[in-house]
């Protein structure tokens, strides 16, 4: 039995009570921060109402940007273009004096008595010596130099390779910056490699054509008696009278041969599809320029 005075126990509603205390702050907190959120939502949905972002990309505006960025690209230069560059401070063009200068189907005779003769020349070495065919020069009374930087000289042949139709001229005077050419490995060129005739057709100075190695280990007779020539180059790039003594060159620049003679079953002296060069490697054995 129990007195008035004795206490009865605590109920469950107490500790919820302090639970509940300590979780308010908590509450409050997430509440807050779920305000937070909602707002920066809010937000965002205006600024995109006030402030509509890009339409989506079509199809053809890809293909657009795709043309207008292939059309600003600019292309490298050409190989004929590089070749051209590489060997053009090396060219020479030739003017000879004769008391007589006989035809013949060799691009470089004027076939005109008394008149000048017209030809090509490559610097070979840092001296300025320049590498030319023999036919050219070797009946000259005057031997009149003028190379790429337009700097003029006279010349004396220096080097006579009769039996290659190959002459080396030495200059009074060497410009003050000589660039000589490039040589090439003639041995590493097959039928159908590509090929460039540089020289000065006709006296327009400075002329490149193109084409490509037609064949190999020909045969030309020269002329009035002259040598024949053996191991000869065939290409089918352009070769006219003013050519001869001219660089035949590969896709680099680099001299893969001297240009000494056209073919026609004609007399003219004109290009009907077969130019001839003598290998660089046997043309400049007499000149003391290194073989392969």
């Amino acid at each position: 039995m129990t007195t008035d005075n004795e206490q009865t126990p605590p109920t469950e509603a107490a500790p919820r009570a302090a639970r509940a205390r300590r979780l308010l702050p908590w509450l409050r907190r997430l509440g807050l921060f779920g305000a937070g959120v909602l707002a920066v939502f809010l937000a965002l949905g205006l600024y995109g109402a006030i402030f509509p972002g890009p339409a989506p990309l079509s199809q053809q505006d890809v293909n657009d940007s795709i043309s207008r960025a292939l059309a600003s690209q600019t292309p490298g230069p050409a190989l004929s273009e590089q070749a051209y560059a590489a060997i053009r401070p090396s060219l020479v063009l030739i003017q000879t004096g004769s008391p007589a200068a006989s035809p013949g189907s060799s691009p470089g005779s004027s076939g005109d008595p008394g008149t000048s003769t017209l030809g090509s020349g490559v610097v070979i070495d840092d001296a300025g010596d320049i590498m030319t065919s023999l036919h050219i020069v070797a009946d000259a009374t005057t031997i009149q130099l003028t190379f790429a930087d337009g700097s003029q000289t006279t010349a004396t042949i220096k080097t006579r390779e009769t039996d290659k139709d190959i002459a080396v001229l030495q200059p009074a005077q060497v410009p003050a910056s000589i660039t000589p050419a490039t040589l090439g490995n003639p041995g590493s060129v097959r039928v159908g490699s590509q090929v460039f005739v540089v020289g000065n057709p006709f006296g327009l100075v400075g002329s490149l054509s193109a084409g490509v190695v037609s064949g190999l280990e020909r045969t030309f007779q020269e002329p009035d008696g002259g040598p024949q020539l053996t191991g000869l180059i065939q290409v089918d790039a352009a070769v006219n009278p003013g050519n001869s003594g001219g660089p035949l060159i590969d896709r680099d620049g680099r001299v893969i041969g001297i240009v000494t003679a056209l073919v026609n079953p004609t007399q003219q002296d004109v290009f009907i599809g077969i130019g001839l060069a003598v290998p660089i490697d046997v043309a400049g054995g007499g000149a003391g320029l290194p073989q392969y």
